[in-house]
């Protein structure tokens, strides 16, 4: 899967967002957020999690570090039973590759939580499909399109 797909899926669901092609490769969260004159804190990263196997999306602020213990805690898991997801893993349950997944629009609809913090903001950019892209949003349609399961999980 890529942009295109993910602008399909933003336009068959009649969503408010915008996918954001940029000109140049960005490595880090503030190289993009210069690059599209926004906050750093308002790059957004989706991470996929297994929980005892099943897929979990976690939605974070992309300057925050994620708190392994408590986000195991939350889900009901040990430590050990919470791992990332592989590359290979990323792409075959959400369709996309790692640096590019969009916070929905995957292959299926996927448990979501969102770290508190990134409604902290009004607008984010989030993962746009393709590692050049990135999608702008407002978080009251991100909520309206994962659902309010929220979380404290930063470091």
């Amino acid at each position: 899967m890529n942009s295109i797909d993910l602008a399909n899926f933003i336009a068959n669901n009649g969503i408010e967002a915008e996918i954001v092609h940029l000109e140049e490769v960005t490595l880090t969260v503030a190289d993009a957020a210069e690059v599209m004159g926004v906050l750093p804190e308002q790059i957004i990263k989706t991470v996929l999690f297994l929980a005892d196997g099943e897929p979990v999306l976690v939605i974070a602020s992309g300057l925050a570090r994620i708190a392994w213990k408590r986000l195991a805690d939350y889900v009901g898991v040990s430590r050990r039973r919470l791992k990332t997801g592989n590359p290979e893993q990323v792409q075959a349950i959400t369709g996309y590759v790692v640096g590019s997944v969009p916070p929905f629009g995957h292959k299926e609809k996927l448990r979501t939580i969102v770290e508190q913090s990134v409604y902290d903001q009004a607008v984010v950019y989030g993962g746009g499909g393709e590692i050049d892209a990135f999608m702008r949003l407002e978080t009251a349609v991100l909520r309206q399109i994962v659902g309010d399961e929220t979380g404290d999980f930063s470091e």
